[in-house]
């Protein structure tokens, strides 16, 4: 059955025609554009119909809408704008090893987790369409089944991984100093052999995995990372974890539960590697050289700090301290939980009151106490980070199955460190954690949307922002994200001064002279 008469008299563009698709309802007359000519041998032209431009209904022409019409044209823009501004280098080393696709992907679900630290894999495609994201890192397929894919490729390709954090490597000093630690992260699959159950976790039930970082004290961020099962030792990981990241140069500030015996090959074959580590209060070498009897004081500390070194056998040294501030506590704990025990035994108190605030440090570095004791004081640093890892990323649990899959997701997890130690710094240096805390400035800064085809370089008064409050733009403008309006030049105090001008006569000073008598 053809077109009914009434349905093609309907004003329509040209070069189009009426085909009835034979369905019920509006879209029942589809309107078709000619796409050109076929040439029949021996008969005339007959036109070819293209795609559907729109339909005839309720006697009218109505147009099929344009997808790109329903496109965002304003985004979430501030964390993003300061994630992309603190991990240019970052994304550059991942464009390197892994290409655009897949380096552009690690890049954007690591910024996600940052900016966004409760954010599910199954939510990551629902942020990255309403941030900046897809603009600093376009093209990137991040949904849930994409995201999983992404794991797992990354996580196969073990080289790729060392390849990346050789990088990263590289750029740390000679002089500087490494901290070694690791974390154990909540992990109750059972399609993968890396979750098991580790000493702190048999009390509370779980599986945990255990992530080993290695921490540039300097510069206040993390290397590299390495996960191990849940089960094996921060000792026996030790050894591994420097051979498998290729950890040729530094000094190690590592914690009793990485033992130097345990590196001692390692340390051989890499000259520039040095450690510093403290050693068990039981330890005979601290009686037998007597390093309790402290000699001098350190002057710039903060508790007036005692010290003591000696050079013993095989080469290697002994630093020891006495942080009185750090005395005081451990007595006052040592005594409190004494208090509620009926007997007292005063000859292991003297014993034990003699070792309060006391750390003794094993090294193969000369060095004097002063440097020595900054290098172990610093490494307070890796803990914050231990801490912003768990509590303000919310990365304390693994969230993906299989062994391929967890090492990809805390390949990311450790750039999404790497962004949030930067961007704490760049916090500290601007003092805006002064006022607040390291979340409320990563919400102010969410809260700040602006216009996809908005000027670059952002400025408050360029007419691009989506009500951002004016404290949220001094915080981008402090961080260097925004500029800031041009105030006028301050008006100069006093009365302005009177141009004296070539026809104006000067006033004659003095008194008048009087005539002369004649």
């Amino acid at each position: 059955m053809g077109v009914p008469e009434e349905i093609r008299r309907v004003p329509r563009p040209s070069n189009t025609v009426v085909v009835d698709n034979g369905t019920e309802g509006v879209k029942r007359y589809a309107v078709r554009a000619r796409s050109g000519v076929r040439y029949v041998p021996g008969g005339n032209p007959q036109p070819v119909n293209g795609s559907v431009i729109g339909y005839i209904a309720d006697g009218r022409f109505v147009p099929i809408s344009e997808p790109a019409g329903y496109e965002p044209q304003e985004l979430s823009y501030g964390s993003m704008a300061l994630i992309k501004s603190v991990s240019r280098d970052i994304l550059d080393d991942l464009l390197d090893v892994y290409g655009m696709d897949i380096g552009y992907g690690i890049m954007a679900v690591a910024a996600l987790r940052v900016a966004i630290p409760h954010v599910t894999d199954k939510r990551l495609s629902t942020h990255y369409k309403r941030t900046f994201a897809s603009i600093f890192y376009p093209g990137v397929a991040i949904s849930r089944n994409s995201v999983c894919t992404l794991h797992q490729m990354v996580g196969m390709n073990g080289p790729k991984r060392k390849e990346f954090y050789t990088k990263r490597i590289q750029a740390v000093s000679e002089e500087h100093h490494i901290a070694i630690d690791g974390t154990l992260k909540t992990d109750n699959s059972s399609v993968n052999d890396l979750s098991d159950f580790s000493y702190k976790s048999r009390v509370r039930g779980t599986k945990d995995v255990s992530v080993i970082y290695a921490y540039d004290v300097e510069r206040m961020e993390p290397i590299c990372a390495q996960v191990f099962p849940g089960n094996c030792t921060d000792a026996s990981a030790y050894a591994e974890f420097i051979r498998e990241n290729d950890i040729s140069k530094g000094i190690i500030v590592a914690d009793k539960g990485f033992p130097p015996s345990r590196i001692r090959e390692e340390l051989g074959r890499r000259p520039q590697l040095h450690f510093l580590t403290p050693i068990k209060r039981n330890d005979i070498r601290i009686v037998n050289n007597g390093m309790l009897d402290f000699e001098e004081v350190l002057k710039n500390t903060e508790h007036n700090v005692m010290c003591k070194k000696r050079c013993i056998q095989g080469g290697m040294y002994l630093y020891a301290f006495r942080d009185p501030y750090k005395a005081s506590l451990e007595e006052m704990t040592y005594l409190g939980r004494k208090s509620t025990q009926k007997a007292f035994d005063f000859g292991k108190y003297s014993k034990k009151d003699r070792n309060f605030g006391t750390i003794v440090f094993e090294s193969d570095l000369d060095m004097d106490c002063e440097t020595a004791y900054r290098c172990y004081d610093d490494r307070w640093l890796l803990e914050m980070v231990f801490n912003y890892y768990k509590n303000d990323e919310f990365l304390d649990s693994t969230r993906v199955q299989g062994d391929f899959s967890v090492y990809g997701s805390e390949f990311i997890n450790s750039i999404a460190t790497m962004i949030t130690c930067r961007i704490i710094r760049r916090f500290t240096e601007t003092k805006l954690l002064e006022d607040a805390s390291y979340r409320e400035v990563m919400d102010d800064l969410s809260s700040a949307w602006r216009r996809i085809d908005a000027p670059v370089p952002p400025s408050r008064t360029d007419g691009a922002w989506v009500h951002t409050l004016p404290n949220v733009h001094e915080t981008m403008e402090k961080l260097g994200l925004s500029e800031g309006p041009v105030l006028p030049e301050p008006k100069k105090r006093g009365r302005p001064r009177k141009q004296a001008t070539q026809d104006r006569p000067k006033r004659p000073r003095g008194r008048p002279r009087k005539n002369p008598v004649s």
